[in-house]
């Protein structure tokens, strides 16, 4: 059972890049770019918890109506279907909102960039193949980069380095989830997986969700914001988001990580008059370049 449920697969299109595919990598990472933002703007009126749940709700809610989604799944994938939901949805949903109050968005979306290096660090032991050439350069180069936006976040104290040990457990969480989707999306295809991890997403964070409701008072702007962050975010982008997993195989998939941190900088400072300092932005184009370079493809593949 655990060797069924902890593995993964290549991509069916192992090529390079079609047009469809960085079709997927640009609106996927633009959304969830822009994804820190909204939590950010959420946390104005929304406890943590509460903000978890409504995403998961509304992400849940747009993709079940569709027919696709209720595509029957074998029962011998639903462990693998309960592992994903925590890896995916639970975990980082909840760490994500935790960490930013305290770090602010941009920084969030920056940590966020080092998803293709765990990812491909799960796949290459998930496969049992050895880390090619550039794959050894790139991972610590990457982790060069996490560590320099890590200490640029962390010297306001206590809270804000436990803001971004949260990030990267998250950002960690992803990088097992990408590869545990892969052979699911080949089987099944993107619309009932991702129906169903969120639906499980949404059971389990209901308690966190009803019990942060005594902390949070209405207002339009972080409803609204949490609203676009569930219905798109969520449910639109994880759908694009499984089919490109399952086109392009796990790691090459995960580059849309090197977008997330340009748009999420970007609307930081532009909305939110985020402060980001050189060193923070030395680490992020490490963590770009390493990324970049973790998520190549090797020769041997060819």
């Amino acid at each position: 059972m655990g060797a069924r449920v902890l593995s993964t697969a290549h991509g069916t299109h192992r090529g390079a890049f079609a047009s469809t595919d960085w079709v997927l990598f640009g609106v996927v990472g633009t959304i969830w770019g822009a994804s820190f933002l909204l939590i950010a703007i959420g946390l104005e009126a929304f406890r943590p918890g509460l903000i978890t749940w409504l995403r998961i709700v509304c992400g849940a809610g747009a993709l079940w109506p569709f027919r696709g989604a209720r595509v029957r799944i074998e029962r011998e994938d639903l462990p693998r279907l309960a592992v994903l939901s925590l890896t995916w949805v639970v975990l980082p949903f909840t760490l994500f909102p935790l960490a930013q109050g305290s770090v602010n968005s941009a920084i969030a979306g920056m940590l966020n960039g080092a998803a293709p290096i765990f990812t491909a660090m799960i796949a290459t032991l998930l496969l049992r193949r050895a880390p090619g050439p550039r794959q050894l350069v790139g991972i610590p180069l990457g982790f060069l980069g996490v560590g320099a936006i890590a200490l640029s976040a962390a010297t306001g104290g206590r809270s804000e380095t436990l803001g971004v040990l949260m990030i990267v457990i998250a950002t960690v969480c992803y990088g097992i989830a990408f590869n545990l989707a892969t052979p699911l999306q080949h089987r099944y295809g993107s619309l009932p997986v991702m129906a169903r991890i969120l639906a499980i997403g949404a059971i389990l964070t209901a308690p966190i969700g009803l019990f942060s409701l005594a902390g949070s008072r209405f207002a339009w702007d972080s409803l609204a914001s949490v609203a676009i962050l569930g219905l798109v975010g969520t449910g639109f982008a994880f759908v694009l988001m499984g089919r490109l997993v399952g086109r392009v195989g796990p790691t090459r998939a995960s580059i849309v990580g090197y977008l997330i941190p340009v748009v999420a900088l970007g609307l930081g400072v532009l909305f939110r008059g985020d402060e980001v300092g050189p060193f923070a932005l030395a680490g992020v184009a490490l963590v770009i370049v390493g990324a970049y370079l973790t998520s190549r493809r090797e020769a041997a593949d060819t």
